[in-house]
């Protein structure tokens, strides 16, 4: 009897293998065949959940790899050869563009397999501060910052050590400063300033010390700008012919440090837009979260404080599909943990009825009473929207405190049980967070579907 079990077992395990190396092999057939391009590439299992995304400069070697017999993909990785079903990709035009791809399609979509770029880091940007009478050019990763508000940003870029080198290099010619300080040219104490290293070195032209006239520093930041958003041919011509003049002197040390520039500069071709929203959790500006926070209790007439915000959308994408989102705020800034995704089931382009389904979904533990509900619950959407969200809470044991909509094109707030809308000046601090918080939650839903959408591919949530 335990014989013939285990020799049951083993050629049931005997019979599992081979179905494996069957469906290994399809999938190297399939990766085979694909673009030798760059792109972004993703692991589905057999649900069409997507187990990992990755990104390839050639998709055809990179996905290939996964799947030969010999193949080691590490402890973290292995278990994913045992679930993967399907492989999907994403062409892009550069890796660069793959890179930015992966990135935000990972914070999005939040894969199983994948440990990096889920925990909030994000590419670095330039800003120059355009409305300071010295401005200065800095690296950051917050650009919506309120030290940079006015200021001009490029990026996001790949490399923050290829962005930091070129920036430094490029301060020997364009001579700006990099310092925090706030420099006015009223301020006649700059002439007993004295300038720091930078200065006696060549790089600044001290600001800070009263040694350049504020039109003539802003004729070098005007040109550092134009040379950052333009090509850089004529640098590059001039530090390769310097780099052969170097190796042919045999002074190789030198030739090899620019080349470390040359590369710099040539990478500083690796960046997206902030119109291309790469990475929108970083450049949506709310100058003052606390001041929104204050500014819209005041609005709604509540005795407490503001502590969390939850907005709530509904988002219509390629073929049908319906779908809901949650996004958080605490205290006026995103806590990204509590983001949810909500596939709509019962219903079909019919936003009122999609929200009393995410609502209801959303809210069902609180309703009964086993967690709290936020401060506020903002509904994206207008009166009707609103209507349909309290026709849910309606049902539950326990409503909530509070619940608002905000409509896109007016940009009006409905309140519960207040007939008429409340119209803030588009500038209002509270106006604002909810404008963040909607527009976050609508990229939420999106975002992911948009940039497949943007490549003619689509692919499941």
């Amino acid at each position: 009897m335990t014989e013939n079990a285990t020799n049951g077992t083993n050629g049931q395990g005997g019979a599992a293998e081979p179905a494996r190396e069957t469906r290994l092999g399809a999938l190297l057939a399939k990766a085979r065949a694909l673009p030798a391009t760059p792109g972004v590439y993703f692991m589905k299992d057999a649900k069409g959940v997507v187990l990992y995304v990755g990104k390839a400069l050639r998709l055809r070697d990179r996905v290939s790899s996964y799947f030969i017999p010999s193949a080691d993909l590490g402890p973290r990785k292995q278990g994913m050869l045992d679930l993967v079903e399907d492989i999907e990709t994403l062409d892009c035009e550069t890796e660069w563009e793959a890179l930015l791809a992966e990135n935000r399609l990972i914070k999005d979509i939040r894969p199983r397999f994948n440990a990096r770029m889920t925990d909030g880091k994000s590419f670095p940007y330039l800003a120059v501060t355009m409305r300071d009478d010295y401005p200065g050019v800095f690296v950051t990763r917050t650009p919506s910052a309120p030290e940079f508000r006015g200021a001009r940003v490029f990026g996001p870029f790949t490399s923050g050590g290829a962005l930091h080198e070129a920036v430094e290099l490029l301060q020997t010619v364009f001579k700006y400063r990099t310092c925090r300080l706030d420099i006015r040219e009223d301020d006649d104490a700059r002439r007993r300033f004295r300038p720091c290293l930078l200065h006696a070195i060549g790089r600044c032209t001290a600001p800070c010390a009263d040694r350049i006239a504020k039109d003539a520093y802003r004729e070098d930041i005007d040109r550092f700008v134009r040379f950052i958003g333009s090509k850089r041919s004529v640098m590059l011509r001039e530090l390769r012919a310097e780099m052969a003049a170097a190796s042919k002197a045999l002074d190789f040390e030198r030739a090899a440090t620019l080349r470390d520039q040359i590369n710099a500069i040539e990478r500083l071709e690796d960046r997206g837009t902030r119109a291309q929203g790469w990475q929108p959790e970083t450049e949506s500006f709310v100058a003052d979260p606390g001041k929104g926070v204050r500014s819209l209790q005041k609005t709604l007439g509540l005795e407490t404080p503001i502590r969390c915000m939850e907005a709530i959308d509904i988002a219509h994408l390629q073929g049908g599909e319906t779908v809901g989102s949650k996004v958080c705020f605490v205290d006026g800034r995103p806590f990204k943990s509590q983001y949810r995704r909500f596939q709509v089931r019962s219903v079909a382009n019919d936003d009122y009825a999609a929200i009393r389904e995410v609502v209801s979904r959303r809210y069902r533990e609180a309703g009964e009473g086993h967690e709290l509900y936020p401060d506020v619950i903002l509904i994206d959407g207008g009166l009707g929207q609103l209507h349909a969200a309290l026709e849910a809470f309606e049902i539950l044991d326990v409503r909530p405190p509070m619940v608002i909509s905000l409509a896109k094109k007016e940009e009006t707030i409905y309140v519960q049980a207040r007939s008429e809308p409340i119209l803030l000046s588009r500038n209002n601090p509270g106006l604002r967070l909810c404008q963040a918080i909607r527009d976050e939650a609508h990229r939420f839903a999106q975002h992911y579907h948009h940039i497949l959408r943007r490549k003619k591919t689509l692919g499941e949530e």
